[in-house]
């Protein structure tokens, strides 16, 4: 079975930076897309970013392009998202899962990213 484990959150002022890393356990890695979602507080769980199996091919949200960096190291199996230039609106739940995911699929316990104004 699938297991993800989010970290690297925490508290920043904005206009600052963090970097989270995601460890995938139990599927082939390598060969599959990944992805970071975020869920505000009252708001669904939304897409942030994708990436290739390869590391190429990443696509962001409107909201986040030119922020966010999605990245990934195939040998480490994790996937990571480095946010610069935070604004409030970034507040969230950070999770990372595969592209399309749905609700009733197997999610981590995301990492909780708070920008303070």
């Amino acid at each position: 079975q699938v297991q993800l484990v989010e970290s690297g959150g925490g508290l920043v002022q904005a206009g600052g930076s963090l970097r989270l890393s995601c460890v995938v356990s139990g599927s082939a890695f390598s060969l599959s897309r990944m992805a970071w979602y975020r869920q505000a507080p009252g708001k669904e769980r939304e897409l942030v970013a994708t990436i290739g199996s390869s590391g190429g091919n990443t696509n962001y949200a409107d909201s986040v392009q030119g922020r966010f960096i999605i990245s990934r190291d195939n040998a480490k199996k994790t996937v990571y998202l480095s946010m610069n230039s935070l604004k409030p609106d970034d507040t969230a739940v950070y999770y990372c899962n595969f592209p399309g995911a749905r609700e009733i699929d197997v999610w981590g316990q995301g990492t909780q990213v708070t920008v303070s104004s």
